[in-house]
């Protein structure tokens, strides 16, 4: 039983690597997704709005994921299980990663709005900027 204020969902994320120096990953976008649906519906949105600028190769991957992995990915998402979206385009890899998740309520938080607190925060500088 969850307590009052925690929700299921799913933590997603994109990653990108470049495969031939090893350099990254680096994270390029993350989402909290309230359903299996509304997570894997990310990954599809993505895939779909990037695959006319994919390679052959490339493409082929993602609409081979769109027509037959997704229901593979939303059958394990349904068991909560951890699933992983992969597309190699030259020499980057983009990686979606969907994990289950609790989310906790924040203190003062409605909807979207961040609590005041988050404002109190200032910006961390660059390591250029303090020279």
């Amino acid at each position: 039983m969850l307590r009052a204020g925690v929700r299921r969902g799913f933590w997603c994320e994109c990653w990108t690597e470049d495969v031939d120096s090893g350099r990254g990953p680096f994270l390029l976008a993350s989402f909290d997704a309230g359903s299996a649906q509304q997570a894997d519906q990310w990954v599809a949105v993505t895939l779909r709005t990037i695959t006319p600028m994919l390679d052959p190769e490339a493409s082929d991957e993602a609409w081979e994921w769109l027509y037959d992995g997704r229901v593979d990915t939303r059958q394990a998402l349904l068991r909560t299980e951890p699933c992983t979206v992969t597309v190699t385009q030259a020499h980057t890899r983009v990686t979606w990663t969907i994990r289950p998740a609790l989310f906790l309520p924040l203190a003062h938080r409605q909807d979207a709005e961040l609590p005041s607190c988050a404002y109190d925060f200032k910006p961390q500088q660059s390591v250029s900027s303090l020279s």
